[in-house]
């Protein structure tokens, strides 16, 4: 009798293989942020270094600095382009803090709550400023028009989540055209202007720009899957963020379309602000639990994560293009 063959457990994916494949790059990276985020005005570099020395993932300059890697490319542009794309993430971070009245970013207070809103909007200028400053600095239109570009979009992005908001009939479909402009355009520019910088070919662009942008709406989906999925530590936030300020995101929307008149009524007063207390949370976790949507939401994140593996499959093997894909994985397995 043969014995029983058990599969051994599979290893949950981490960023660890994106981390070493950047790590010098990114010591660079950190060396120009650090050095453009200075100013005379102390207050700058105070509030900026709150949330830069943060604890983020810094994933989307790695991006950048994974993207070189698999193109094989060996100048320095990227460094200083990858510093960019941070600012403008950081940026727009701040300027969001300030929309949604967040009191929580990455485990610790937001910069608002700390300096206060004009001054967290005044930085976020700044950020951007510089952001602009180093694109100019490398002189390549291309790049300027590709990173100005998802600097409009997002913004556009931030713009039509706030008109959404409390708007229970928002679609499927509407969520993912904000998603696809607040979060992955700029996943998608840090990509591509990788292949930008080395010279490759149209085709090699697109993949590495297909990359981040299916990259980016996978990590956005987690990212609101998790706000009824986790603990507010592990998150780095308060947990029903997103609940309490009306935002309708993917578990919501399905709930919604799936439940029954009276969980619709429910929604309807939740949404719209009149019913946001930790009981009226507790109810929409378990109506999103009840109808799978945080699974679900996990499920179509796991779809665009494989379209980013698969753009990126034009390329020969390598340690860069294993470690991209591993990140891939690593945004819907994550739990932060």
């Amino acid at each position: 009798m043969s014995a029983e063959v058990v599969p051994l457990p599979r290893k949950r994916p981490t960023l660890d293989p994106m981390l070493a494949l950047t790590a010098p790059g990114m010591n660079s990276v950190n060396a120009v942020i650090l050095d453009r985020m200075q100013s005379e005005i102390p207050l700058i570099p105070a509030l900026a270094g709150h949330l830069i020395s943060g604890g983020g993932k810094r994933l989307r300059p790695m991006l950048t600095l994974a993207g070189a890697e698999l193109v094989g490319y060996t100048g320095n542009r990227h460094h200083k382009l990858a510093a960019a794309v941070e600012f403008i993430h950081t940026a727009t971070l701040l300027h969001d803090d300030v929309v949604d009245g967040s009191d929580l970013r990455r485990g610790k207070a937001a910069a608002n709550i700390i300096f206060g809103n004009p001054a967290t909007v005044l930085v976020g200028d700044y950020l951007f400023s510089r952001a602009f400053e180093l694109m100019t600095e490398d002189g390549s239109l291309k790049v300027l028009k590709i990173l100005s570009g998802a600097s409009a979009i997002i913004a556009e992005g931030e713009v039509d989540q706030l008109t959404a908001q409390r708007q229970i009939e928002t679609s499927e479909e509407r969520y993912l055209n904000i998603i696809g402009a607040k979060t992955a355009a700029l996943f998608a520019a840090a990509s591509r202007i990788s292949a930008v910088v080395a010279e490759c070919d149209d085709a090699q662009e697109r993949a590495l720009d297909e990359y981040g942008r299916n990259l980016g709406v996978a990590f956005q989906l987690v990212d609101d899957a998790i706000d009824y999925d986790s603990e507010a530590a592990e998150m780095g936030k308060d947990q029903g963020d997103d609940f309490r300020e009306g935002k309708m995101t993917l578990p919501v929307i399905l709930a919604y379309s799936r439940g029954t008149e009276a969980e619709r009524k429910f929604w309807k007063a939740a949404i719209s602000g009149t019913q946001s207390d930790d009981a009226a949370l507790q109810e929409a976790i378990a109506l999103i639990a009840k109808y799978d949507g945080v699974e679900t939401t996990r499920e179509r994140a796991q779809h665009f994560a494989h379209r980013a593996i698969d753009a990126i499959s034009i390329f020969p093997d390598s340690t860069a293009r294993q470690a991209m894909a591993e990140a891939a994985h690593f945004a819907v397995a994550r739990g932060y």
